[in-house]
């Protein structure tokens, strides 16, 4: 009765639905086409409540549209109305079924809108449930947790009647300074994209489209300033920053794309039909839709001068493959609709992107749909399943970067019975667990005296629960940002008095300058921000030991914090049950088992930074600045001990078109349970380009008892070493590949080699891009 959009997917097509969609699309007028290529989105003009919460939204949208105006001839999609202020679940369900009920009665073809929503930290509405910040997806290098949180969001999205959340962002981190490091999954493609196509897959089981953002080139900004010029060689782009949308399209069967607002070499994306046709949809088979990511069209003419006007801008987008214009229709309906009647632009291309969409909402189910206010009824945002993925994905994904043996602190009767001082701005401070895309920071910001809604203890609230015969004291010492030192007296009295002192510092997520980290909140430092440093070295001078906490969007410069803290934990935006987290793996309930999915730099002069640099790229006799991190990728201390063994290569030799099998050995050498990520990089040492010193190849996490071990099976199928030969041409090239397994991209602890031999292989899309894993435990030692 169906058929399968991808494995992947819960999206399908439904029989009939090509004949559907041709009948619809040759009974359309002119105007009636171009209405299903925007959005609308209410409630958010520049002088609304609330303040911006897109780039440059108060020149773009001046004044909100009247919905059933706007709507009269149809409408695309329906933008942000969960995520725009806050809303009662119910009751904006029951007035979303309401206007698509109008839509079906009152507008001549009776289609529905798509109805789309921001779904980074999970769905960005009222009382839903917010999950910790991609960063920390990979910290836990943990997809299959990954997909089961993807499909979370996505049922909450349905529940609402909601069909399409914006996310995730597939941007790899190429520069610390960039305030959107923190949607970011990691520096490495590899790992970006293989959680970020379980996240798509687990979104899309629940029927609703998950949305590939940015592609392409975004992260890559001049000085890591946002919307700055990408100056990104094609090799860069295709062998770095395309990859892990090349997954999630082939791999993870996702229906829509997003552009990124970047300009590449001097054009922009937005404009760029070689990137959204030719790569997009030639090469890649790509057959959902494309959206504008917000005001980027208009963007063409008003920000990057290459557009007269908007229709000029808007015969553009559309021409290279921009199929919706969000957040609102401008661009998109009068001006461009005279760009068709005075044939300047054929009205096939206009079909084209229509067909996409209607073809679209057609899997979607919503071309036949009834919608009925009153059947609305109760829906939780925030189930108790909900809160434990929350919590498990928050424990995986803290990193131990330090540890004298001063943790764990013990729980219970074998916890502190002393005095902790708990100090620093974000020990007591709720919205210090989330990030800028999270509905708290994101829009309840915006909107005081307004109740979060959510169970969200701070990391104060959690100590407090977790030790609970310590005597714990608060001071909060300084401000997130500010020059003010008048609380820092207070502070260092505390830590003296002391037998232990607990940090916690770090980031303020917001939007456009309101914070340290986020969109718009670009840095020119790695610093702490303000006088946070300040306080921790006077916390340091009391002689009390001190555990460093940072809660953090970015990676900063800490090496004076690793040389001299007791220990240091580094959490990124945890969430509403992150707090639990941080305290369970101070007292040592929880055994951290989170490494780094970015590396931890040594100052901002070496940015921009990746591991995956040529030899050129590291420290050199011919300049005298050191880039290497503080830690590397892939860091992570733990409370037990793990060694690795027998490493074996299946085979000597491996053709250019093959796969490499390794296998290794890893046992829980410690006395208790914890997790371990097995890593496996690989060094090209010869090829006709330059390559990175070194490439993780593929990884597995793997939780094991004390005294259990396992062997991990790894089959790599070669394209893991493509690149892009001296024609751009991405090839596998005979020759020598040293491999490893290490604890972190600069710690091998064992070592071979295999030969790759034969032609040279031009890949393809039909060759295999994911490592299968395979992990087979011993049974544990009693």
């Amino acid at each position: 009765m169906s058929t399968d959009l991808s494995p992947s997917t819960g999206l399908r097509r439904p029989e009939g639905a090509t004949a559907r969609v041709e009948e619809l699309l040759a009974s359309m007028t002119l105007e009636e086409k171009l209405a299903q290529l925007v959005g609308l989105w209410e409630g958010r003009g520049g002088d609304g409540e609330g303040g911006d919460v897109a780039p440059m939204q108060d020149a773009m949208q001046s004044e909100d549209a009247e919905f059933e105006a706007f709507a009269a001839r149809g409408l695309g999609q329906l933008t942000r109305p969960f995520g725009t202020a806050p809303v009662d679940p119910v009751e904006g369900a029951r007035r979303l079924a309401a206007k698509q009920r109008w839509l079906t009665q009152n507008t001549r073809l009776g289609v529905p809108a798509l109805v789309h929503e921001e779904c980074l930290t999970g769905l960005a509405a009222w009382r839903a449930t917010t999950f910790p910040a991609p960063l920390t997806w990979g910290a836990s290098f943990h997809p299959e947790l990954v997909e089961r949180v993807g499909a979370a969001i996505g049922a909450s999205m349905a529940s609402l009647g909601v069909h399409q959340g914006l996310a995730p962002v597939l941007d790899v981190v190429r520069d610390a300074r960039w305030g959107r490091v923190e949607e970011c999954i990691s520096e490495d493609p590899y790992v970006v994209g293989t959680v970020a196509t379980a996240y798509v897959r687990g979104v899309q089981s629940t029927g609703v489209v998950a949305t590939l953002k940015h592609f392409v080139g975004y992260s890559n900004s001049r000085a890591g300033r946002n919307l700055a010029p990408v100056h990104a060689g094609p090799r860069e782009v295709a062998d770095v920053l395309m990859l892990p949308f090349e997954m999630a399209v082939l791999d993870g069967g996702v229906d829509s794309v997003m552009n990124s607002y970047a300009e590449v070499d001097g054009l922009p994306v937005a404009a760029d039909a070689s990137l959204l046709t030719g790569v997009l949809r030639e090469r890649w088979g790509f057959t959902g839709t494309v959206v504008a990511d917000y005001f980027s069209v208009a963007f063409l003419q008003t920000l990057h001068g290459v557009a007269a006007d908007l229709g000029d801008a808007a015969s553009q987008a559309i021409s290279a493959g921009i199929d919706v214009e969000l957040p609102t229709g401008t661009a998109y309906l009068e001006p461009l609709a005279e760009q068709v009647r005075s044939g300047q632009l054929p009205e096939e291309v206009v079909d084209r992107a229509l067909r996409r969409v209607l073809e679209q909402k057609a899997r979607l189910g919503l071309l036949d749909a009834a919608f009925d206010p009153d059947a609305v009824g109760p829906i939780d945002l925030d189930p108790p399943e909900h809160r434990e993925l929350a919590r498990v994905l928050a424990e995986e994904g803290v990193v131990l970067l330090s540890n004298d043996a001063t943790l764990p602190l013990g729980t219970g009767a074998q916890g502190p019975t002393g005095r902790v001082a708990v100090v620093g701005p974000n020990a007591d401070d709720s919205s210090a667990l989330f990030g800028c895309y999270s509905f708290a920071n994101h829009v309840l910001a915006q909107h005081p005296g307004v109740e979060l809604g959510l169970r969200a203890p701070t990391v104060l609230e959690a100590l407090r629960a977790e030790l609970p015969s310590a005597q714990v004291e608060h001071v909060r010492g300084c401000d997130v940002d500010t020059d003010d030192t008048s609380g820092l007296e207070a502070a260092v009295a505390a830590a003296r008095g002391a037998d232990l002192c607990v940090a916690v510092v770090g980031d303020r997520a917001g939007l456009f300058g309101r914070g340290t980290s986020g969109e718009g909140c670009d840095a020119d430092d790695l610093d702490l921000p303000g006088v946070q440093r300040q306080l921790v070295e006077a916390l340091l001078e009391t002689g009390t030991p001190v555990v460093l906490v940072l809660l953090t969007g970015r990676p900063y410069a800490v090496d004076w914090a690793l040389a001299r803290c007791a220990a240091v934990v580094q959490a990124f935006f945890p969430g509403q049950e992150g707090a639990g987290a941080i305290a369970g793996v101070l007292s040592g309930r929880v055994n951290p088992s989170g490494r780094l999915p970015v590396s931890l730099p040594r100052s901002v002069g070496a940015q921009p930074y990746s591991y995956l640099h040529p030899r050129l790229g590291g420290a050199s006799s011919v300049s005298n600045l050191d880039t290497a991190p503080v830690l590397p990728f892939g860091h992570g201390l733990s409370y037990t001990t793990f060694e690795h063994t027998d490493l074996r290569v299946a085979d000597a030799e491996v053709p250019t078109d093959g796969s490499i099998r390794v296998s290794v050995r890893v046992a829980n050498t410690g006395e208790r349970a914890g997790a371990d990520v097995v890593q496996l990089y690989a060094t090209d040492p010869v090829a006709s380009v330059t390559r990175p010193v070194v490439q993780l190849l593929g990884y597995a996490r793997v939780p094991l008892e004390a005294g259990q071990s396992a062997q991990v099976a790894f089959d790599v199928p070669t394209t893991r070493l493509a690149f892009s030969d001296r024609r751009t041409v991405r090839v596998v090239e005979p020759g020598t590949i040293e491999l490893a397994i290490g604890t972190s991209c600069q710690d091998p602890v064992l070592e071979a080699g295999v030969e790759l031999v034969g032609p040279v292989h031009e890949v393809t899309t039909a060759d295999r891009r994911l490592v299968d894993v395979t992990v087979l435990p011993d049974a544990p030692q009693r």
